[in-house]
This record gives C-alpha cells, structure tokens and sequence, in this order.
C-alpha cells in the first residue's frame, strides 16, 4: 500500500474551492459526469458516474474533507485541506492505503482529472 501528499494552487476563495469540492451540483460541472455528494458525515457519495465511490468522514466548512474512498475490499483514506493563499487558496491531498496497482492511475487522476479540471473551471 502506499501514500500520495500533494500540493496544488487554484484562483478561488476557500469557500469556492470548498463548495466546488462538495457541491453535487458543482462537482458534476466540473466533472463533467453524474455526482452524488452530501456534507453529512457517514453519508456515502459517488463522482464521475460511479468511478469513485466512498463515505464522508469529517468537514469543517472552506478548511477540511476527509473521506474514505473504496477500491474493492480496500478502503483508501483522503484528507483535502484548503488554506488561503494570496492569489486564492492552496490545497494539500494526502491519501492514504492506495493498492500498489491503482498507484499511478490515482497520481495521474488528482493532476489530471481531479485538479486539473478544478484549474480550468477557476484559473481561466
């Protein structure tokens, strides 16, 4: 098993950065792809029509996600901090106990797909 932490710079507020994150509304417009999101801790969510699936552990509004996302038996552990930052807000990925064989797919999917779509919804 092994652990992600990344670093990545968006032209938003916390609070936008934050509502685009849990916002099921937000997220299917950034994603492009059907989404089930709610802020209630132990709900159970789904983005990109199905390929990621878990439950919500913990929010603290504009500062903290943390969730478990699911990969068959496993369960992988994602903390998303959002911090203000001069141009926006800075967020800080780690996850945790991602199966050896999902490990670069993952790496590629927070650059590419996850944050990279986050990037052309507010830094264009």
């Amino acid at each position: 098993m092994k652990t992600i932490r990344k670093y990545y710079k968006l032209n938003a507020s916390p609070e936008d950065v934050y509502n685009a994150l849990t916002n099921h509304v937000m997220i299917e417009i950034w994603t492009g792809e059907k989404a089930f999101f709610e802020t209630t801790e132990n709900s159970t969510f789904s983005m990109w029509d199905d390929s990621i699936v878990g439950k919500n552990i913990r929010f603290e509004p504009n500062k903290l996600i943390e969730q478990l996302w699911f990969f068959d038996t496993q369960e992988s552990k994602v903390t998303i901090k959002i911090h203000p930052d001069k141009k926006g807000s800075s967020i800080e990925i780690r996850q945790e106990n991602i199966p050896d064989e999902a490990y670069d797919n993952i790496v590629d999917g927070w650059d590419e797909d996850y944050f990279g779509a986050l990037a052309a919804l507010f830094n264009e």
